[in-house]
């Protein structure tokens, strides 16, 4: 770890994610009047000090029973606060037990904690006093059972999947990892930029992007208006022109005959809306259904925006110009790739954290991504215990010793050609991968896990990668083969970082563009950046998402995110 974040982080976490849980007092939820049910049962000694307090308890029944031939109800209640229920006692005389006990139903109670017979795993339960609220629920329709139901299964019930135990635990982890993105980036100085969603620049230059047009809607919508009211016919026009000659003639008669001035002006006014109105009736003739084109292509300069716009693939280029005014920045928002992916890897819409550094090269990415992995990580281990115990249990054994070891350990750092001479030596020693090792390729994720799973078994930055299979904006190295990118490699998951070394040389970077087949026009202002007052400066992408797969052991990418899109699928 770098130094002081361990300490930052568990200062943070005794003012913030565990505030209160160790008094002798009951921590009200802030502008509620219930008590999250984390501030009863993750206390150190699971709520058992708090025997004897009156509290209001809200949550969702997790299960339900009645017993002793229904005179009571056992209620496991959980509220989103902690993976972990509360155990609630309802008599048949304070309530009536039906609506309460099917799951997924929510009460709110109020009640008074007790401690549990002796030899029960609770440490303190809830003798309910008064239901306040239920929000039934009919089981026969309600389509999450109590049973374990698969990750694929609940993508299709996205609204109510955060109601399992998996994707409530995914949701406080997704919180604690954005909080501690913001946490180490604010300490560090970074300044929080936001940037464009829409945008008209391809960062990574592969043209997969989301266009964003209002042409399509409003073809649509002409269709439908010239289907309810056609367009003039050729004969309405000729009228139209014949009363505006007519008018006009008036309007010469009566100059001619110097008529009083009020007659000529109100019949000039007649000539004016004959001729406004054959204008209108000329402009509508020309409307044709489609979408608009000019020159045998799309016209965009109908378009919103007057030309082509695209969901954005990236912050970083537009990142890079408030870096280079002030210095250290990061910007944490949702990008989109129109890929036609099905992987387990893949999402059409996703996050990333983007940092830029200005008066930084490589070996500075390098260092600030590897310190920003490893904060992560301890993040997670000093606020997330219970959850982290959770994913241990439920999909991998080795999560959280994983946190541990990335949280401990320096990070190998290779060149890309030492990482291709190591897996050249793996294939002659008998190692068989499904694609080709050689110089020049990009390396696949089976090559990745094997540098960071097998070869070193912990994570590895690989540096200096060939110029052809990078971004135009990596920095050229003197041998003009590779470029100053690098890439960080985690065990599970392969790479987590990817980033480089700007270049700053504008001759070089616009050769780049060109040599890359990509337009200047719409990399002027990006090249501005190296004609006015040009910096050498890096930064680096961190998939969101994929740090989660990465810490939880989730095997798909499409349940560590809220609303995954992907081909075929979006949901809400």
């Amino acid at each position: 770890m770098a130094d002081g974040s361990v300490s930052l982080s568990g200062q943070l976490a005794a003012t913030t994610l565990h505030e209160a849980v160790s008094s002798s007092e009951v921590a009200k939820a802030e502008f509620s009047d219930r008590v999250p049910i984390r501030s009863v049962v993750s206390r150190p000694d699971g709520g058992a000090g708090l025997a004897g307090h009156r509290v209001r308890i809200g949550g969702w029944v997790k299960t339900g029973r009645k017993a002793d031939k229904d005179a009571f109800a056992f209620l496991e209640l959980n509220d989103g606060s902690c993976p972990a229920n509360l155990q609630v006692i309802v008599d048949a005389s304070v309530s009536d037990l039906s609506p309460l006990v099917p799951t997924g139903t929510c009460i709110a109670v109020d009640g008074v904690l007790k401690l549990p017979p002796a030899g029960t795993k609770q440490k303190v339960e809830l003798r309910v006093e008064k239901v306040v609220h239920v929000g039934p629920v009919d089981p026969a329709k309600y389509p999450l059972p109590k049973t374990r139901l698969t990750l694929e299964f609940l993508r299709d019930f996205v609204h109510l999947r955060p109601r399992t135990n998996t994707i409530s635990a995914v949701a406080r982890l997704r919180n604690a990892l954005a909080y501690a993105t913001h946490t180490f980036f604010q300490k560090h100085r970074f300044l929080y930029v936001h940037t464009p969603i829409i945008t008209t620049s391809d960062c990574e230059g592969a043209g997969e992007m989301f266009q964003v047009t209002t042409l399509i809607s409003e073809a649509d919508k002409l269709e439908k208006d010239l289907i309810k009211n056609p367009p003039p016919s050729a004969a309405d026009i000729e009228a139209a022109q014949l009363l505006v000659k007519e008018k006009g003639e008036v309007v010469a008669q009566l100059k001619s005959a110097k008529a009083k001035k009020e007659d000529i002006n109100a019949s000039v006014a007649e000539l004016k809306k004959e001729k406004e109105n054959l204008a209108k009736l000329e402009e509508r003739s020309k409307l044709k259904p489609g979408i608009p084109r000019k020159d045998g292509k799309i016209d965009y300069g109908l378009d919103f925006f007057a030309r082509q716009a695209f969901l954005t693939v990236s912050g970083q280029l537009q990142v890079e110009s408030y870096a280079c005014c002030l210095s250290s920045v990061y910007t944490f928002g949702p990008t989109f790739r129109a890929e036609h992916s099905h992987t387990s890897r893949h999402l059409a819409e996703f996050w990333m954290v983007e940092p830029e550094i200005a008066f930084a090269e490589l070996k500075d990415d390098m260092n600030c991504a590897e310190a920003y992995v490893r904060f992560l990580c301890q993040w997670l281990l000093d606020n997330c215990f219970d959850d982290m115990e959770f994913m241990a249990d439920k999909f991998d054994k080795t999560c959280i010793e994983r946190l541990r070891m990335v949280a401990s350990t320096p990070f190998e750092r290779i060149s890309y050609t030492e990482a291709v001479e190591l897996l050249e030596e793996a294939v002659k020693g008998g190692r068989k991968f499904e694609n080709k090792v050689e110089w020049g390729i990009d390396l696949a994720s089976e090559h990745e896990r094997y540098l960071t799973e097998v070869k070193f078994q912990k994570p590895v930055i690989v540096y200096n990668y060939p110029k052809d299979i990078k971004a135009f904006y990596m920095r050229l190295n003197d041998d003009s083969k590779t470029v100053a990118a690098m890439d960080v490699l985690v065990p599970k998951v392969g790479e987590l970082i990817g980033g480089s070394q700007r270049e700053e040389r504008y001759d070089v970077i616009q050769q780049r563009i060109k040599d890359m087949g990509l337009p200047i026009e719409p990399y002027e202002w990006y090249l501005d950046l190296r004609r006015y007052g040009t910096v050498k400066h890096c930064g680096f992408g961190l998939g969101f998402e994929r740090m989660l797969l990465f810490a939880t052991g989730i095997e798909n990418i499409r349940d560590v995110i809220p609303f995954p899109r992907y081909p075929g699928r979006a949901d809400l």
